[in-house]
């Protein structure tokens, strides 16, 4: 037996795949997650101070100019989008075996903490390394802040896993009605954050992406493509006006990600913006549909599909490490003033160095990073509940204070209350052990 038709490889799976699988998924996911990949190594930018230390700014602060390439680039509401099609179909699938809550809040978080505690743990001991070392300063400590800030999606998204069980059931008795009332209530958020409540933006957070996430659900029962191309015409006509609309007219900035120096993030909470940016987006992906599930049924597109799917995660999670490797390498250097020709001429290099570092990552640690099959055990709902809750925090925490200074008891707000990394560290460690604790006692 050859390697290209072991159980388990990419050939093979993608040869034993159904005749009504959706490819168009698969493709979406590994494309969204490649395009925000490219985007942060695009918007790196390192800087010198006077005093000779390096730090990373983003390009767009540089040059504003640049800042509407992002209505393309921000494609996390397709990965969102893509999350409520598999939750959809991961809650058929466990219903069907006599499962419940806690199966499939276990499966679906453990699928993602694996390689993400591979991932954090790496960093954990690094980290320690350079504090004890004395080195925990400059583009180190840069580093040890940035490369866990991309975890904020994994945090969100464990957070719609923990939900997605009754909000399957709100989909499956309201419909549409229920993205329909997240955003609703999304832009009373943005109301009352504009006219002096600046704290409840955080609730945007569950409304605009968990209505992003409703959508997937209506993706899964088939009531986004029976719309038609009318219907993807209306999302994205009435979505891309909405984004003009609140970027020339209303406080929203032109960017879709956020900006250092700027007073109001579409992205960080989420803004009405960065929905109406969704709703066009997901127009465009219902009208690509028809001829992107014409080019997956080519035997060697899928089977390139189906190998990138199995290396998307753990290239998200270490794309920045390689940057950082790259930045090291070439001594902190910018490779030209951000926005000139000299500096886009030398993009083509950049992006292949990071390209070539992550692909060496990602053979390293692509193994912790595979499916394993649910195990059914009709375990009680509220262990995992709670398992699921904590892990949701403790992963936004991590996103959110870094390991850099970790001997110095450096904090950040977790929502509102200020926390540690050894404290986000062990709300994860105690999340997976109560999403654990009722499977274990089930068996």
């Amino acid at each position: 037996m050859t390697s290209a038709t072991m159980p388990g490889s990419a050939a093979a799976l993608a040869a034993a795949t159904p005749a009504g699988r959706d490819r168009y998924v698969d493709l979406l996911r590994v494309v969204s997650l490649g395009v925000v990949i490219a985007g942060h190594w695009l918007m790196a930018v390192p800087v010198r101070d006077a005093g000779g230390t390096t730090r990373v700014t983003n390009v767009l602060a540089l040059v504003p100019v640049l800042q509407p390439m992002t209505w393309l680039l921000q494609v996390m509401p397709v990965f969102f989008l893509v999350g409520g099609f598999a939750h959809a179909t991961a809650l058929a699938s466990i219903t069907r075996r006599g499962g419940g809550y806690a199966d499939f809040a276990r499966s679906r978080t453990s699928r993602l903490l694996r390689p993400t505690a591979v991932f954090a743990g790496v960093w954990l001991v690094l980290a320690l390394a350079a504090a004890l070392a004395g080195q925990d300063h400059g583009l180190v400590r840069v580093a040890l802040r940035t490369v866990v800030q991309p975890l904020w999606f994994l945090g969100v998204y464990l957070g719609l896993v923990a939900l997605a069980p009754v909000m399957w059931r709100l989909h499956r008795r309201f419909g549409a009605g229920v993205p329909v009332a997240l955003l609703a209530s999304a832009i009373v958020v943005d109301v009352l954050r504009f006219h002096g409540h600046p704290q409840v933006a955080i609730l945007n957070l569950l409304l605009v992406w968990g209505a992003v996430h409703q959508l997937g659900f209506l993706y899964a029962d088939g009531t986004l493509q029976r719309g038609g191309h009318k219907l993807a015409l209306l999302l994205t006509g009435a979505g891309l006006a909405a984004v003009v609309l609140l970027t020339t007219v209303g406080p929203y900035p032109v960017s879709m990600v956020g900006v250092p120096g700027e007073k109001v993030s579409n992205m960080s909470p989420p803004t009405v913006a960065l929905a109406a940016h969704a709703v066009w987006l997901i127009g465009l992906v219902l009208l690509l549909r028809g001829p992107a599930t014409r080019w997956l049924a080519r035997a060697r597109v899928w089977k390139a599909v189906v190998a990138a799917n199995g290396l998307a995660m753990t290239a998200f999670l270490w794309h920045l490490s390689a940057a950082f490797v790259v930045l090291v390498a070439i001594g902190g250097l910018s490779l030209g003033e951000p926005g000139t020709a000299a500096w886009w001429a030398t993009r083509p290099l950049w992006l292949g160095a990071a390209a070539l570092v992550t692909a060496l990552l990602v053979l390293v640690f692509r193994r912790f990073d595979a499916a394993r099959p649910t195990v059914i055990t009709s375990a009680a709902s509220w262990p995992a509940a709670i398992g699921a809750a904590l892990c949701t925090l403790g992963v936004l925490g991590v996103s959110a204070v870094g390991f850099g200074g970790l001997l110095d008891g450096r904090t950040a707000l977790l929502l509102v209350v200020p926390v540690t990394a050894p404290v986000t560290i062990a709300l994860v460690a105690a999340g997976a052990g109560m999403l654990r604790i009722g499977a274990r006692k089930s068996r």
